[in-house]
Parts: C-alpha cells; sequence; structure tokens
C-alpha cells in the first residue's frame, strides 16, 4: 500500500518544481505509474486481507475501488488538459494538486481498517472536490452546485460522527476487524437501531439515495468525473463495511430497499425528458447507483458481488461519457442536446466511442455492467419476486434513455452551426482508450472484481 500513498503525496512537489512545459507531462506520466502498480492489488489471493499497520489494511471489497481511483487520476488531468491550458500556469498546478490530495484522501479512505480513520478521509475527500467544483465548473450556477454539494454532506455524515463517538463509548474500540468479529453481539435495541440509521445516512446521501440525490445532478455537471467515477463508490463502499457488520438489522433496511428501487425508475424516467446531456448521466448514475445500494442492504453474498462489479464498471463507463459530453461541449460551447444533431457525419469516430459507451451503460452482453446489473436482480428476486417488475422496468427504461441520448446527438441532419468545428484531437482517442480497455480485459476476468463473496 506503501507504493501507492508515497508516490502519491510525492506527486505535489513534482507538480509544483516541474518546468511548466514539462507539467502536464509530468504529471499524466507520473500518476500513469501509479496507477499501473496499483494493478497489482486486484491479483489478491481469495479471502486474502494485506495488513501495512493495525491501522491501513486491503482485502478483496477494497482492492478493486482502491485500483479505480489510481487508474482514474492520469485520465482526469488528460481530459483537463484542453480546458486549462490558457489558464495561469499556478492555476494550472493548482488544479492538478487538488486531484492529487482528493486521490491521497480516497487511498485513505479505501485502505483504512479503523472506523475514524476512514470518517476523517472521508470528510477530507470534500474540500478538494467542493475547490474543484467551484472553481473550475463549467457552469454558471458552480457555486450553487458546491453549497448543494457541502450541505448535504455535512448533513448526511454529522449523525455518522455522533453514531462513531456512541459507538466507541460502548464497544471501546473502532477497528473494522474487532466490530465484525464481534457483530453478533450487536443486539436489536433502540440505541443500536437509531446507530445503524446513523451510520447509514452519510452513505445514502453520498450514493445518492433517491430522495437525498438533489445535490448530484448540480455537481456533477461542474466536477463530473471524479464525483462520477470515484466519489459515489465511496457511499457503496461504506454501506458494504456497515452492513458486514449488523448482519442481524436487515429488517430495518426494507424500507430503503424499496425506496432504492423506487428511485431506479424515477430517475430513469426524468433522464428520458432531459435537454441537457450532462445532466442526463447524471441522473443516470442515481438510477445505477439505485441497484448498487439495494444490493448492499439485502446483505447476501451474490448482492454484494453484483454491487462491487456495478460501482467499477459504471465509475470507468460513466467518467467516459462525461468525458465525451466534455468533447461536444469544447466544440459548441453548449450541453444542449438539440444543438448536437449530426455529429457522426463530421466526427465519425467519436460516434463509434459514443456508441460503444452507450451499450456498455445499457448493459449489453457480455459486458461487466451486466454481470453486475444481473447478479443484483438475481439477488433481489430470491430476497421478493415482485421486485422483477421494478428491476426490469428500469432495464427497460436504461435503454430508452440511452438509444435516446445516442440518436439525439449523433444521428439526424448536421445544423449548420456545427459545420466547421475542430476534429478531435488524439488525446481524446487515447482517453477513451484507456477507459475501454480496463471494460474489455474485465469481460475475460471479471473475478478480478467481485469482492470476496464468489
Amino acid at each position: 500500500m506503501l507504493k501507492t500513498i508515497i508516490p502519491t503525496t510525492m506527486l505535489i512537489p513534482m507538480i509544483w518544481l516541474s518546468p511548466k512545459k514539462w507539467l502536464w507531462f509530468n504529471s499524466t506520466f507520473n500518476s500513469l505509474i501509479i496507477a499501473s502498480i496499483s494493478l497489482t492489488f486486484l491479483s489478491l489471493p481469495l479471502e486474502m486481507k494485506i495488513m501495512m499497520n493495525k491501522y491501513l489494511g486491503l482485502d478483496q471489497i477494497s482492492s478493486p475501488l482502491l485500483t479505480l481511483t489510481c487508474w482514474l487520476l492520469p485520465l482526469m488531468i488528460l481530459a483537463s488538459q484542453n480546458h486549462l491550458k490558457n489558464n495561469p500556469i499556478k492555476r494550472q498546478q493548482m488544479y492538478i494538486s487538488m486531484f492529487v490530495i482528493l486521490q491521497m484522501s480516497l487511498i485513505l479512505a479505501f485502505s483504512s481498517t479503523e472506523l475514524i480513520l476512514f470518517y476523517v478521509s472521508f470528510e477530507a475527500t470534500l474540500i478538494p472536490t467542493l475547490i474543484i467544483i467551484t472553481r473550475w465548473g463549467n457552469q454558471t450556477e458552480r457555486l450553487n452546485a458546491g453549497t448543494y454539494f457541502l450541505f448535504y454532506t455535512l448533513a448526511g455524515s454529522l449523525p455518522l460522527l455522533v453514531a462513531l463517538l456512541f459507538l466507541y463509548s460502548s464497544a471501546s474500540s473502532l477497528s473494522m476487524e474487532f466490530l465484525f468479529s464481534s457483530s453478533q453481539t450487536f443486539l436489536m435495541t433502540t440505541s443500536n437501531k437509531i446507530f445503524w440509521l446513523g451510520c447509514l445516512t452519510a452513505f445514502m446521501v453520498k450514493m445518492p439515495l433517491y430522495g437525498a440525490h438533489l445535490w448530484l445532478p448540480k455537481a456533477q455537471a461542474a466536477g463530473s468525473m471524479i464525483l462520477a467515477a470515484v466519489l459515489l463508490k465511496l457511499g457503496g463502499y461504506g454501506i458494504i463495511r456497515i452492513t458486514l457488520m449488523f448482519t442481524s438489522f436487515i429488517e430495518l433496511s426494507y424500507p430503503f430497499i424499496i425506496l432504492a428501487l423506487w428511485g431506479v425508475l424515477m430517475t430513469g424516467l426524468i433522464c428520458t425528458r432531459q435537454t441537457d446531456l450532462k445532466s442526463l448521466i447524471a441522473y443516470s448514475s442515481v438510477s445505477h447507483m439505485g441497484l448498487v445500494v439495494a444490493a448492499a442492504l439485502i446483505q447476501t453474498p451474490w448482492s454484494f458481488t453484483g454491487a462491487i462489479i456495478l460501482m467499477i464498471s459504471h465509475g470507468l463507463i460513466s467518467s467516459a461519457l462525461f468525458c465525451l459530453a466534455n468533447t461536444n461541449y469544447e466544440r459548441m460551447h453548449s450541453r444542449t442536446m438539440l444543438l448536437a444533431r449530426g455529429l457522426q457525419t463530421t466526427l465519425p469516430l467519436m460516434a463509434a466511442w459514443w456508441l460503444l459507451m452507450n451499450l456498455f451503460n445499457m448493459a449489453l452482453p457480455p459486458t461487466p455492467n451486466l454481470w453486475g446489473e444481473l447478479t443484483i436482480m438475481i439477488s433481489l428476486f430470491n430476497w421478493s419476486p415482485w421486485t422483477i417488475l421494478i428491476s426490469g422496468l428500469g432495464t427497460l427504461i436504461t435503454a430508452t434513455y440511452t438509444l435516446h441520448m445516442f440518436l439525439s446527438t449523433q444521428r439526424g441532419q448536421l445544423p449548420k452551426h456545427l459545420q466547421c468545428i475542430s476534429p478531435t484531437v488524439t488525446r481524446e482517442h487515447c482517453l477513451m482508450t484507456m477507459h475501454l480497455l480496463p471494460m474489455f480485459l474485465l469481460m475475460l476476468k471479471p473475478e478480478l472484481i467481485s469482492g470476496t463473496f464468489s
């Protein structure tokens, strides 16, 4: 684990000491080396846990998420290069530094075995993300988006802090290993129920659960890639960790499972009537994360496996969709889908990327998205046969709005204002390849990201 934490920390002085013309190359190249090193975490033997010390450790649940975090840093730097090239050098250095600080917080969050260290690093992700959204977001209402993001996250995580303090006073330890081994001692008392609810509130807002999702579309339109790809996964990871400790509390989860499934339908229907491209992709994230929340709360081995597979595959694909939306925005300076008709005739290779990403997003066989969704649906059906109605309808709606997104941006008559747009560049195709290549490789070996439960 030190082989990712220490090099990531050393990226900060490298960014500030690099010559101006080598800043982006050095940042991308060194973060890509860290990402390549992190791939070794995927080869953990089943049921094995690497402990660096008593505060940091890795197992089959956290290692795929940690690898995803490291893999996305060079991609985010690549994606931002064109957007920031005219900014003063100090701002460019600050922007990349924010991403590096965010990666350090996420590495600590995914590898911590103490709940209080997890809480501190969970909250530490808020500061760099807030700065990225409010300072470098593309939209005019980015300050409003930052305010939503800040207050929703703080309001959700305050109960988690109180719950952790209460747990420490009763159990005298916040070690996940200790609490997991003594999970049978958590009785169904009123105080334990409140504690369980307090723990899950922060993670459900972060996911977000339908009803606490209003901050996400605004924030994702401003700081889209990192939010969609990694920060939402912190919520899923937290829910899995907490539910593994409270195995006897499944009856309390029923209202949240129903709300999550209802959210899959509702946000899917919202997507079908979106005119803003980034808002459509953001709402589709809420829909996919609804399935992950439901799966994590059912607490069966298959549902946990499906939740982890879907989190990883959604992280890569939604990040890629936001990159594609950004390439459109850089050429048209608008996110309205109606203004982007017929781009296939001028940018045919980009249209091919759009098609591939949309097929992955609607879980076409044999993509990892399909493995995740299918495993979750089977778990839901075993829990209650009625859930097949909602999950089946959700799949149909996902296919509908995904095809609508593709047809409205790529097909049709090319408007006059788009007849002289700039062609695509190698950097953009490289970015798409680095998103899709892991997905194609995971098709061949999906057990790498299936957790300890397979």
